[in-house]
Formats: structure tokens, C-alpha cells, sequence
């Protein structure tokens, strides 16, 4: 089944982790190996190939790079000068993949509509993976000039906030609303009708984010705080506002997000019992606070700064994805509640918005 994975840190992997994501799976971890800089060296899930083999022909594929004050203890750049370069940097190797056949940009519904044809005529074996620009964390956004003009370079989705106390609102793990930059940076992007993304927006930020924005929205990769309880996932009460709004909520594989009680650096997929049952789980809450499945999909956020070793233990590849429909349908859903969920919703929401 071809799948939309709404959330991929592409070329992070490519320019921090020193990733060619044209080689295989097996070849980035062997090169890998006996590194030790990141917890995730050679456990990585992700390659282009890999995308194909598993028909992920379309995925929200991200920038990010945070902008970090002298007081903020959290990794990331002392400027959003540097932060703005780092983001561009980024966009240069989607460049360079797109050079090579390996990638296409997609911006409008008229290219959409092309890609999703080629997909479904021809094998995947070799098109390209079409990506649509997200900026995950809007620190990087120097003045709200630098939105148009990222908006130009194909931006088409932005989250305000990361992690921390950021320049536009406050994400995860921290307290505080969206003050005045927040709301002119909401206004921004609701005049270029660029998607909001609210995923990390912590709650007072989100609960003004709701009173201040009417526009397109979505949480591209959030799970259910009613399974695992942290600011990190949204409570119902926050599912059912964006339900109400239309919205699409991306499953993520981030295993503490999933399962209550991981601990970082000790618990194992193996020994929390950790598999895609449990996305399963997130995606039928969601369904079940909707009535239906037409406000839930993947995104999945794979090699997101983590691997194997924070993935569910039925994850070798991102090509695994396609475990993921007989398991829905081994719980009751019918095909066109899985064509939703693998795909169908976010297209959908697309099309709706650049319509």
C-alpha cells in the first residue's frame, strides 16, 4: 500500500549524521560501525531505498535547526543567523537529490496530483521520493521576510516550536504562550497558507495557538498522552480540538512516546515488548475520539535522532511500514479506513488546502 510518511528528518541525517541516504540501509550502518559520537550510530532505519522498497513515495521531509539563548542549556545554534544557515544548508542537498533523480520537490496540488500518478503507473523501484518542505521549529526565522522567502524555496509546513523556550512559542518539555512574535508569525503564515504544524507546542501555547489561528493545521507527529502521559503527546481534550478543526495527527516511532515508562538509555524495544501494535494503539485512540479514521496517519519521525535501539523491535527498515496494514485489519478496519490512515487523510488534507 503506498504510504505518506508525514515527518522525516532527511537531511539532518544527511548533513549532521554524515548520512548518504542513497546507500542502502546495511552500508550506512557498516560504515558506521565502532562509532560512538550519537546513540544511534548504525542503528539507523532510513535510506531512499529503503522508502521505495516499502512504497513510501511521499513524505513531509523536514529543516531544523533550533536557535538556542545564552541561558538555554538545550544543543543547538547561538544565533538564528546560524540557524537560518544551517536551514539552508538543508535545503541545499534536497537540491542536490533532486539533481540526481533521487528526490522531487512537490509545492502545489497540479504537482501532487503528477507524483501520485507516476507512483501508481509505473514501479517504484526507481522514481523519485517526492518531498514537501517542513520546518520543524521556527527559530531559524530571522525576520518574518525570511518566511516568504522560505516560503518561496517550496515551504509549505512550519512548527512554531521544538523542544524548550523557543522564539515563536514554547514547546516541549517547557511553560509559557506564543506573545507577540507568536501571533504575528501565525498571521504570516495564515496570509501565505502554509500549514501549522502543532506538534511540540506546549499546552498554554497550543490553547492560544487555537484562539489566535484559523487556518490549515495539523500535528504531523504527536501521539496520545492518554497512553503515555507527558507534555510531549496531546490529551484528548487537545485530539478532539483538532479533530474538530479538520486536522490530521501523525503516528510517531519514537519508542518513549509510545510505551509509559521508557527510560531512555536503558529500556529496550525487547524488553518494554515494544512493536507496531502499539502505533496501532495510538492511531485507534485517535479514531476512537473521531468516530471514524479520517484525522489520523503516519509520521513516523525514523531516524529522528534515534534507531533501532528506540524503535519498535518489529522496525528493521522504514520499508516495515507495510507490516502496519494487516495488523489494522486484524483489529477490525476495513480498507478504506487503512487507505486513510497509511495515506489517504494527509493527501486529502493537502489537496483540500492548496486548492
Amino acid at each position: 500500500m503506498f504510504i505518506f510518511d508525514a515527518h522525516l528528518d532527511l537531511a539532518m541525517n544527511a548533513m549532521e549524521w554524515n548520512r548518504d541516504l542513497t546507500w542502502s540501509v546495511g552500508d550506512i550502518r557498516a560504515k558506521e560501525k565502532g562509532m560512538t559520537d550519537k546513540p544511534d550510530r548504525g542503528k539507523n532505519t532510513v535510506s531512499l531505498g529503503a522508502m521505495r522498497r516499502g512504497n513510501i513515495g511521499l513524505c513531509m521531509a523536514t529543516q531544523i535547526a533550533r536557535y538556542v539563548k545564552k541561558e538555554n542549556e538545550l544543543p543547538g545554534w547561538n544565533s538564528p543567523h546560524q540557524a537560518w544557515a544551517q536551514t539552508q544548508g538543508q535545503l541545499a542537498w534536497y537540491r542536490a537529490m533532486e539533481a540526481i533523480g533521487e528526490m522531487v520537490q512537490i509545492t502545489n496540488l497540479a504537482e501532487l496530483n503528477n507524483h501520485l500518478d507516476l507512483w501508481n503507473s509505473l514501479g517504484n523501484s526507481k522514481n523519485p521520493i517526492g518531498y514537501i518542505l517542513s520546518l520543524e521549529g521556527a527559530d531559524s526565522i530571522i525576520t518574518l521576510d525570511h518566511l516568504e522567502k522560505s516560503y518561496e524555496q517550496g515551504l509549505r509546513a512550519i512548527g512554531p516550536a521544538h523542544y524548550g523556550p523557543g522564539t515563536y512559542a514554547h514547546g516541549t518539555n517547557s511553560i509559557g504562550g506564543i506573545g507577540r512574535k507568536g501571533k504575528e508569525l501565525l498571521k504570516e503564515i495564515a496570509r501565505l497558507n502554509i500549514i501549522l504544524d502543532t506538534t511540540h507546542l506546549c499546552d498554554e501555547s497550543f490553547w492560544e495557538t487555537m484562539k489566535a489561528y484559523h487556518g490549515p493545521l495539523w500535528a504531523s507527529h504527536n501521539n496520545c498522552r492518554a497512553l503515555v502521559n507527558h507534555n510531549r503527546q496531546f490529551s484528548d481534550e487537545q485530539l478532539i480540538e483538532l479533530i474538530r478543526r479538520g486536522a490530521v495527527i501523525g503516528i510517531a516511532l519514537d519508542a518513549w512516546m509510545m510505551v509509559p515508562k521508557w527510560v531512555k538509555g536503558e529500556s529496550t524495544p525487547e524488553s518494554m515488548g515494544l512493536t507496531l501494535e502499539h502505533m496501532a494503539d495510538h492511531i485507534d485512540h485517535i479514531c476512537q475520539l473521531a468516530g471514524n479514521s479520517l484525522h489520523v496517519g503516519i509520521g513516523t519521525d525514523l531516524d529522528g535522532g534515534f534507531g533501532r535501539e528506540q524503535s519498535p523491535a518489529d522496525i528493521n527498515t522504514i520499508a516495515d511500514l507495510q507490516k502496519l496494514p494487516n495488523l489494522l485489519y486484524k483489529r477490525g478496519y476495513n480498507n478504506k479506513d487503512i487507505e486513510n490512515i497509511m495515506h489517504a487523510n494527509f493527501i486529502r488534507f493537502l489537496r483540500n488546502s492548496w486548492s
